[in-house]
């Protein structure tokens, strides 16, 4: 069905011309093709060639097998707009103006699409794009609305919205393949973003996937954790105790007219009026498989009256069978992106790029979700294919950021530019080198407190190779030291006990690294 544009997006539609000053490169004969793949909170965790005990991924485990697998790829700031922010513009967040997911994305800032775009390449986003601005730099674009739903996407089409009937993750990649079949010219190399929804909350997978059932997962060795000198830890909102009955369990609608949980929501009158709208856009057949599976999980529970710790460990299992039927399909969905372009005699000719745009909770520390500096959610996935370029089977332990991706395109393109990029070329690292390109670590700022959800305080740091400084501030004034080799779970916080010469070091390289990015430290006191 076509419908109008909607007011907010029509009124932002501005030609998608680049803003950048470097003459485009005429020489394409031996430009390779780019696919950017994203999901959303995916934790390298959920992915097997991480050495992941909960799932298989193979299609994504290829991508990495048969190129680089990087170990400790980090982002900037673990939120949703602020880290994709950060991907396109190659610039922390207060330089690129987009710090929480209250931001809107100023688009006439330079972005790594639209200097590809002035270089002769089509570029293309296909999914999610969550920055409330229109795309600009893309020869085409088919987006979500917002986070959009897992059943049945609303999508915006060049200016025009659509109505798709289907789940999700497959339908993006039917028009991420349709792209690549029908839209891109012939004497160009291109670059198709492919950013998918999965596997953001609420985790509704797909009906294949739920035809295998319900396992039992082991709990994470720390999911009781007491937060014992975390403060900040304690403070928040994102406990799998906590989670929403409505959306998060998927419990039948009739029995769950009104949340009585918080789910890191500072207003939680209609999140169950929600969970029924969702409910409700089920096609029959869709509703038909979901009330199979769903229907005798919900009359179990009312039955069961659980308490204490037997109910949060019930939320658990539940939270994480759907997070890993969502990988599932992203899984099954790469698979098939892979097989065209191996079909269409373009899969080694093309840069191949999988990542998320933050790590996320599985139970550690007993959380969902993202947010803090901790390695769960401070880490993402990343792997990538081109075997022109990539050995297959390279493993690499360096640092790299999110950041790093804008001149990483640039300088594996060899595409010369004069933009003030914050980040670091990892070619070196996809060409083998274990040379450190952040020798003094990674910088990391989180904003988004107190408004937004899940309570999070406002905290930036440093990691290094071994050690992890975090200053929390805003309404508090906490400092957390791990030793990520001793003590990888960040369970014992040591800025009390520890050598004051090493807290001394850090504290120089981090005050170090902020002025080389343009922060100034003191404007991130206690209020």
């Amino acid at each position: 069905m076509r419908l109008l544009l909607p007011i907010l997006l029509l009124s932002q539609i501005i030609a998608c011309q680049p803003s950048t000053d470097q003459e485009p490169n005429s020489d394409t004969t031996t430009q390779p093709n780019i696919v950017f793949i994203m999901t959303d909170d995916h934790a390298k965790n959920a992915m097997s060639v991480y050495g992941s005990k909960l799932i298989e991924t193979p299609n994504l485990d290829r991508i990495g097998k048969e190129g680089i697998v990087f170990n400790r790829s980090y982002v900037t700031n673990s939120i949703c707009g602020p880290s994709r922010a950060v991907f396109l513009t190659g610039k922390y967040s207060h330089i690129n103006g987009f710090k929480d997911n209250s931001d809107r994305f100023d688009g006439s800032q330079v972005t790594y699409p639209k200097i590809l775009q002035k270089n002769n390449y089509y570029t293309a986003v296909v999914g999610k794009w969550h920055l409330k601005s229109v795309p600009e730099g893309f020869d085409y674009w088919n987006v979500l609305i917002g986070q959009g739903d897992y059943y049945n996407p609303t999508m915006v089409n060049m200016g025009d919205t659509l109505d798709h009937t289907g789940y999700t993750t497959s339908v993006i990649t039917d028009l991420a393949i349709e792209v690549l079949d029908q839209k891109i010219p012939s004497d160009k190399p291109f670059c198709l973003m492919v950013h998918h929804k999965a596997p953001h909350r609420n985790w509704m997978p797909d009906s294949v996937h739920l035809a295998l059932g319900e396992q039992r997962y082991p709990l994470p060795d720390n999911f009781y954790d007491s937060y014992e000198n975390r403060p900040a830890a304690a403070q928040q909102d994102q406990v799998i105790s906590r989670m929403f009955m409505s959306s998060d369990m998927k419990l039948d609608p009739a029995r769950v007219p009104v949340e009585t949980e918080t789910g890191g929501s500072q207003d939680n009158s209609n999140i169950a009026q929600g969970w029924q709208r969702l409910y409700d856009g089920l096609t029959p057949s869709q509703k038909a498989y979901w009330d199979a599976y769903y229907m005798p999980i919900s009359d179990e529970f009312f039955d069961a009256d659980l308490q204490g710790n037997d109910l949060v460990e019930w939320k658990y299992q539940r939270y994480i069978n759907d997070y890993l039927k969502c990988i599932m399909s992203v899984d099954d969905n790469v698979g098939r992106l892979l097989d065209y372009l191996e079909q269409a005699g373009q899969l080694d000719n093309t840069w191949i790029i999988y990542t998320s745009d933050q790590g996320f909770y599985l139970g550690e520390h007993g959380w969902y979700d993202k947010r803090f500096m901790y390695e769960e959610s401070f880490g993402m996935p990343l792997v990538m294919r081109y075997p022109e370029l990539i050995k297959p089977g390279t493993v690499n332990n360096n640092l790299v950021l999110n950041l790093d991706f804008a001149p990483t395109v640039m300088d594996l393109l060899q595409i010369p530019t004069d933009q003030p990029w914050q980040g670091q070329s990892i070619l070196p690292l996809m060409k083998g080198s274990q040379h450190e390109i952040h020798p003094d670590g990674v910088y990391y700022h989180y904003y988004e407190y107190p408004h937004g959800w899940h309570k999070v305080k406002r905290h930036y740091g440093i990691s290094t190779s071994r050690y992890k400084l975090i200053h929390f501030y805003h309404d508090i004034d906490h400092w957390e030291l791990y030793d990520l080799q001793q003590d990888p779970q960040e369970m014992n916080n040591l800025y009390l006990t520890a050598d004051p010469g090493l807290i001394q070091d850090l504290k120089d390289k981090l005050k170090k690294l902020q002025q080389a990015y343009g922060e100034d430290p003191a404007n991130f006191l206690p209020s």
